[in-house]
């Protein structure tokens, strides 16, 4: 099965998700995933309600893209539904609203149930170059294998 149709599939059974549900309005509606070797990516564009201050995007509503990243990184390439056990954020830099930011998520280990993952978000400047706002790193445990 090609990489749309896999996500749209799993998207079918989380349409409210806030993450990447297409839809829950309210949410970030992740999507345009594409994988390279252990690395999954993906955009959004956050609107003006996921903003903390003016102008900069909350910084829960990062961590949640970051969470969602690992959490479709896991799915894409290990063909499971995990639960967050721990996350680890750091936040390089204020993250403007409004702006698209591309996620990257990737596998760093897998031990049985266990999966180490980690994430970033970008914001693409427009002379080519690419500011990273914020990076994760967590443990993901298997809730179940994904049937499709």
């Amino acid at each position: 099965m090609d990489l749309a149709t896999r996500v749209k599939a799993i998207k079918e059974d989380y349409e409210q998700c806030f993450g990447c549900g297409t839809r829950n309005p309210a949410g970030l509606q992740i999507g345009d995933f594409s994988i390279e070797g252990n690395q999954v990516s993906a955009s959004f564009t956050p609107q003006p309600e996921h903003r903390g201050f003016e102008g900069v995007l909350h910084g829960g509503i990062l961590a949640t893209s970051l969470d969602e990243m690992m959490g479709w990184t896991a799915m894409l390439l290990e063909n499971v539904m995990v639960v967050t056990a721990k996350l680890d954020l750091r936040y390089r830099k204020p993250a403007p609203v409004p702006a698209t930011y591309r996620l990257q998520g990737q596998l760093d280990e897998r031990r049985g149930r266990r999966l180490l993952l980690s994430a970033r978000c970008a914001m693409d400047g427009s002379d080519g170059s690419s500011t990273v706002v914020a990076e994760a790193s967590g443990l993901f445990l298997v809730s179940r294998e994904i049937d499709r």
